[in-house]
């Protein structure tokens, strides 16, 4: 029998800081996140020293603001993001989690981001159950994952270059639009023609479950430069970009579920919350008899609400006493183990 648990999540993997209390039997109690995109917009990108100092600054009051929020509930133990990501930024909230563990005497645990990713669209009252395929689509990842349970994961296929967010970063830079490039890419797309240009599907005519963008961001570089310097030459270069990148995925996971067998797809990740993409997957899913699950808008970019989760499935593995403040910028997800028991 699982033993009721309330976890408090901590997630400070890159430009978001967040906390979140989980309850294992009433679910999601309180999450709230602090977003540093106006910190960041006059660099063009995630300055990651700056990013760590307002970790620290925001880290704490976000925690006292959920608890406060939930009831302030007695907690069970703390979970953290771990890694990958800027290993300054995941420091601020290991050492956040550790000092809390300690003060608090409460066991703590570090978990990997992505896992929190992949399992985010159980937050969710229609859940998916295992098995299922995912796509992880973010700014740092472009992965296919067999998921048949809590920490039994196969990466199917992966990005061999730019992950597809940074792919709709960097074509939003050439368009000359503003820091995050992503949704003002998609909000500038929808003015324009998605059959303007014809740009490459990458790697849909090879075998496998791999994806590469560097070759799409090249045909939306050389048709930057070639068209006239108008807005609706731009819009159309955004929406042939966006329909090429939302094509290939979609086409990929197509193919990914054929290949497993599986019924039902996974979308997670910043990406996910792209509108093209959650259309053009709905009509597919349609047409070919599979079910679709996606994690609410909200949790597809980095949030707390799944660390928290993810420490709750994982509350078997949890240790009381001196917490190490550990942070991993690099871990495989094929590294993980399904977790351990919490029985009474």
């Amino acid at each position: 029998m699982q033993r009721k648990n309330i976890i408090l999540g901590i997630e400070s993997s890159c430009d978001e800081s967040a906390a979140a209390i989980y309850d294992s039997q009433r679910g999601l109690l309180a999450h709230a996140l602090h977003s540093q995109v106006a910190l960041h917009a006059d660099y063009g990108g995630v300055v990651p020293e700056l990013a760590s100092r307002d970790h620290i600054r925001k880290l704490m009051p976000l925690i006292e603001r959920v608890r406060a929020e939930a009831g302030g509930p007695e907690l069970t133990g703390i979970a953290y993001t771990q890694g990958p990501g800027l290993v300054g930024a995941l420091l601020v909230g290991a050492s956040v989690a550790a000092g809390l563990g300690m003060s608090c005497n409460l066991p703590v645990l570090g978990v990997h981001h992505m896992e929190g990713h992949l399992l985010s669209p159980m937050l969710e009252a229609h859940a998916p159950a295992f098995a299922f395929v995912a796509l992880l689509v973010s700014g740092g990842h472009t992965l296919l994952v067999r998921v048949d349970g809590v920490g039994r994961y196969r990466v199917l296929g992966q990005s061999l270059d730019d992950a597809v967010g940074e792919a709709f970063d960097k074509c939003a830079k050439m368009l000359g639009l503003g820091y995050p490039g992503g949704p003002a890419l998609a909000a500038l797309a929808a003015e324009g023609r998605s059959d303007a240009h014809d740009f490459p599907r990458p790697m849909l005519k090879r075998p496998g479950l791999d994806f590469s963008f560097s070759g799409l961001k090249t045909a939306v570089m050389l048709a930057v430069k070639a068209a006239p310097d108008t807005a609706q030459a731009r819009a159309d270069i955004a929406a042939s970009f966006e329909q090429a990148a939302v094509d290939t995925l979609v086409a990929k996971c197509a193919r990914a579920l054929a290949h497993t067998g599986a019924s039902r797809l996974v979308v997670a990740g910043g990406v996910g919350a792209n509108r093209k993409l959650r259309d053009t997957l709905d009509a597919r899913a349609a047409r070919d008899g599979f079910s679709l699950y996606f994690p609410r808008a909200q949790f597809c970019t980095d949030n707390a609400a799944m660390i928290a989760l993810v420490g709750s499935l994982r509350a078997g593995e949890m240790r009381t006493g001196i917490a190490s403040a550990e942070a991993r910028a690099r871990w495989p997800l094929e590294n993980l183990a399904p977790p351990l028991a919490t029985v009474l």
